[in-house]
């Protein structure tokens, strides 16, 4: 990201995957039927409090599709958009590296014959997860993929509040979620962090610890988005009762800001901020289009005369980009 007085005042996803890849790229979002262990009673039941039924995904297994014809699919949507056009394999719905290996390794055998063609479609493959759910022989199959494309691994901090992180079931720490970004990074893997703003109990202050926190870990590319409430969840009952209460717009844009200010200047924000089928969705009742939110986000910046890293506690320990 440039320094210079025009230059954008985050590092934005869109032109980093530009200069990465040399060609648009889009996601491909796959359902490979995983569950997770605040789920199935390991941990817990039911899972956060925030996250639906279909894991914060796209439920397709559940609705009859098996992956490869998930992906075949997801494949040929985005050739429509124009020829040369990339995709991302995004493993979105619950905890992916949540199996036995042999599953794992049946789940990423799907993608094999794209891997295998010359004008292969798929530049990276993004694998979403837990960091308490992510053992080394998991990390072996997903380094030994790297080997023939790209591969992320997308990490739920949430938020870096351990109290918080009881308080909506999330049933792991910060610590476990550091020691899995170093995991993770030690493989050579790209590692990305999520978390959500305005979490019950979290507060602002809470906000910017948490982006501290991603900033500190060196995680490559962070994902943000604002808490909603969605039908079917644990959350819902509590909004309903008057017990959570949720951003307006003009105030997440305000925290959003103050995160960005506090991620290191390299770190690329592949997300900023959520959506939800109306049909889930229970609050906020606002809806701004994400272009919209980034204008915002970088009006805020300018008004503040900040930008990303600006208040970034350690600006000589820089994630590689």
């Amino acid at each position: 990201m440039s320094d210079g007085p025009t230059a954008p005042r985050f590092r934005a996803l869109q032109p980093w995957l530009a200069a990465r890849f040399g060609r648009p790229v889009h996601r491909v979002a796959l359902d490979a039927g995983s569950t997770c262990p605040n789920r199935d009673g390991t941990k817990g039941f039911g899972g956060c409090t925030y996250c639906d039924v279909e894991g914060s995904g796209t439920g397709a297994l559940a609705s009859g599709a098996d992956l490869a014809r998930q992906l075949e699919d997801g494949l040929a949507r985005v050739a429509r958009r124009g020829a040369g056009v990339g995709a991302i394999a995004y493993f979105q719905s619950y905890s992916n590296t949540y199996v036995e290996i042999a599953r794992l390794r049946e789940v990423l055998a799907v993608l094999d014959p794209w891997l295998a063609r010359a004008d292969r479609p798929i530049v990276a493959v993004s694998i979403a997860t837990r960091p308490d759910t992510l053992p080394d022989a998991a990390l072996d199959l997903l380094e030994q993929l790297a080997r023939r494309v790209e591969v992320w691994v997308e990490l739920g901090l949430e938020t870096a509040d351990d109290e918080v992180q009881r308080a909506i079931r999330r049933c792991h720490t910060l610590a476990e979620f550091e020691d899995a970004v170093a995991r993770v990074r030690a493989r050579g893997l790209v590692c990305v962090g999520h978390a959500i703003l305005g979490l019950p109990g979290d507060g602002r202050e809470g906000a910017r610890r948490t982006a501290e926190a991603l900033a500190r870990t060196g995680v490559e590319g962070v994902k943000l988005h604002h808490l909603m409430v969605l039908r079917r969840t644990q959350l819902e009952k509590a909004w309903r009762e008057g017990r959570v209460a949720t951003l307006e717009a003009d105030e997440y844009v305000d925290w959003l800001a103050d995160c960005v200010e506090r991620l290191a200047p390299e770190q690329v924000l592949h997300r900023l901020t959520g959506d939800a089928a109306p049909a889930k969705l229970v609050a906020p009742h606002w809806t701004i289009a994400k272009n919209v939110v980034r204008a915002r986000l970088e009006a805020e910046l300018t008004r503040r005369g900040t930008r990303q890293g600006s208040l970034h506690a350690a600006r000589g320990a820089q994630p590689k980009a």
